[in-house]
């Protein structure tokens, strides 16, 4: 089979998904990678066919979004020629992992796909949601990438097509240890905002994983990291708890690996602020904005117990089976 896969390159947690499915996927046939978006940081060892700048989200000094960056990077007469251009007649299957010219090409060229990741899981209402609903959210989540077909991946199975998470091999075949430090990856904050909060608790060690950090450098109780999956993977199954955004992968790696978790989902971001309902559901904390007394808060998260339901790992040849089968049912 010729496979098709398209990747929404906002944040990592695609591609992450996506290099790990990669192995798996081979053994149905040859795949070819659509990279569509611009602020991912990981290194991608993976087969890119195709590249677009699609749509990308850009970020606020300390965790929310920059509108105004998003809204100058969309170039939308260049997204109609990416997805005109793209040959997906010529592939067996159309697999979208959330990219709205992958989506907006099927339409043009008569094209079946189906949406696997994530953000398919908010097909169904019973999918958590925060209180106060975001019409422009459920728009965004719903229309954004839709496909006649969806597969969504969850913290729990909400409905009867959501599967549990991708978990990588690392994670998975890891034996988890507890060495006392905190990993922190909170991609919509910039340094200045949160370096004075772990300051004043010099008696944990934070490892804290940065996009505009080189190398790995120790100064005073903060080891800062370049975003690098594989020493993130160490610190995060050796830590004592982790401080992260609203995401979903990390969230539900932490889970697996049984770790204490401090969520902070990105302001206005109205996926991660599903994600976070989900994760209070669960018992997980979650804080909405981060103030002058942080170093409080993150006291309190690691001397108060807590206990989650415990994460099942995703069987990847079954869903994937799951997925080639759905595609094609008529």
């Amino acid at each position: 089979m010729k496979i098709f896969y398209a990747i929404q390159a906002t944040g990592n947690g695609h591609i992450s998904r996506a290099m790990q499915l990669y192995p798996y996927l081979q053994k149905f046939g040859s795949v070819d990678f659509f990279l569509s978006g611009n602020n991912a940081s990981l290194n991608l060892d993976l087969p890119v066919k195709f590249k677009s700048l699609g749509c990308s989200l850009h970020y606020s000094k300390c965790g929310g979004l920059d509108y105004w960056g998003i809204a100058k990077n969309i170039k939308p007469i260049q997204m109609y020629k990416d997805a005109k251009s793209l040959p997906l007649k010529s592939y067996d299957i159309i697999i979208n992992d959330f990219d709205s010219i992958t989506s907006l090409a099927c339409k043009l060229q008569n094209v079946n796909s189906v949406q696997f990741g994530h953000q398919a899981s908010f097909i169904s209402d019973a999918t958590p949601r925060p209180q106060k609903k975001s019409i422009m959210g459920e728009m965004i989540l719903k229309h954004y990438a839709n496909s006649p077909k969806n597969i969504g991946l969850h913290f729990e199975k909400y409905d009867s097509f959501i599967h549990p998470p991708i978990i990588k091999d690392e994670i998975v075949n890891s034996e988890p240890k507890n060495l006392g430090h905190i990993s922190v990856y909170l991609p919509s904050f910039d340094k200045d905002c949160l370096e004075k909060a772990f300051n004043k608790l010099p008696e944990l060690q934070f490892h804290w994983f940065l996009n505009d950090v080189t190398f790995k450098h120790t100064i005073d109780n903060i080891t800062y990291y370049p975003v690098n999956q594989k020493q993130f993977n160490e610190s995060m199954i050796n830590c004592d708890g982790i401080i992260t955004g609203g995401g979903f992968e990390t969230p539900a790696e932490a889970l697996f690996l049984g770790k204490k978790i401090l969520s902070i989902p990105i302001q206005n971001h109205y996926e991660q602020e599903c994600n976070a309902a989900a994760l209070k559901k669960m018992g997980v904390p979650v804080v909405y904005e981060v103030g002058k007394n942080f170093e409080l808060i993150i006291e309190n998260w690691l001397n108060t117990p807590t206990q989650y339901p415990t994460m099942k790992a995703n069987n990847i040849p079954e869903t994937l089976q799951y997925l080639f089968d759905t595609y094609n049912q008529k």
